[in-house]
């Protein structure tokens, strides 16, 4: 997937921003000037049926207890490998939050929901790509849910 391409084509107005390589969520948000609070991460993990998408602030960790709430089952974090081959197009932790893409269920976290703009990996860690949550949520259609903690 290529999400500027994507982007450009559904008329969505964002910015690019490009950095040095880095890895975490935190990091790239700092290299790129953007509160963590604000830089969309994004985990996938595996139920009985699908692997679901999670969309969640930086500074936030997935509270699986609260997840296995809102899902009814117990989720299961995704290793490396099923992740590189559900995202091939991507560098391997680069995943962009649009799992409708890869055909996965996408869920974000009310925290994220209330950013006027958030900034997303553009399946790279030298690009992130800064746009409004409402064209988000109105290309993505994600489920949203109380799924995480803020990291201590």
């Amino acid at each position: 997937m290529k999400i500027l391409d994507f982007l450009s084509e559904a008329g969505v107005d964002f910015e690019v921003r490009h950095h040095d390589e880095f890895f975490t969520a935190e990091e790239e948000a700092a290299a790129g000037h953007i509160p963590g609070h604000v830089f969309a991460k994004t985990v996938v993990v595996r139920t009985d049926e699908e692997s679901v998408l999670l969309v969640l602030p930086a500074t936030y960790r997935v509270d699986l207890d609260r997840l296995q709430e809102e899902l009814g089952v117990r989720p299961e974090m995704v290793g490396e490998r099923e992740i590189a081959e559900l995202f091939p197009d991507c560098e391997l932790g680069a995943e962009p939050p649009f799992g409708s893409q890869y055909g996965l269920r996408t869920l974000v976290d009310t925290h994220l929901t209330q950013q006027k703009r958030i900034a997303v990996r553009a399946c790279s860690h030298h690009e992130i790509v800064l746009l409004n949550y409402d064209d988000y949520a109105r290309l993505e259609c994600p489920e949203v849910m109380a799924f995480a903690t803020l990291e201590r």
